[in-house]
């Protein structure tokens, strides 16, 4: 009974210590080819307010704290970011922004993904519109 007790105990102190490291206790996130793990690194491993994550044809996905301020700081941060690129803010409805320039719509995405951390998943058109700014724009690695 004692083995038993001791190979339980190991047996749950290594589950745990697994969660732990891979960051299995994050919510699952809505983009294929990624863990947590590899996304809140790379937002660890950088000093700008807003990451990317990941891209494809259609949209490209950043990471962003909430600096204990809850989305409204995340929501301006993405404002300044997609702003630099000349795009102006004109009406927030629910998780969504929406932005204009020259006629053309621009809709980003927010999600609440943990109390520490929003996704956003922005319409990669916004990057297509002008080559000449510079990939690096007042704080923020585009």
């Amino acid at each position: 009974m004692k083995r038993f007790g001791v190979i339980l105990g190991l047996t749950v102190a290594i589950v745990a210590a697994f969660i732990i490291v891979n960051k299995s206790y994050y919510p699952p996130l809505p983009i294929n080819n990624l863990s947590a793990k590899e996304v809140i690194g790379k937002l660890k491993k950088s000093d700008e307010k807003i990451v990317k994550i990941t891209e494809n044809e259609n949209y490209i996905w950043y990471i962003t704290r909430t600096e204990n301020e809850g989305i409204l700081i995340a929501n301006e941060n993405i404002k300044q970011m997609i702003g630099s690129r000349g795009w102006k803010f004109k009406e927030q409805n629910g998780a969504g922004l929406f932005f204009e320039k020259e006629g053309e719509g621009l809709i980003v995405t927010t999600q609440m993904w943990t109390k520490k951390y929003v996704l956003v998943q922005a319409q990669n058109k916004f990057m297509e519109r002008e080559e000449s700014v510079p990939a690096y724009v007042s704080g923020y690695v585009l």
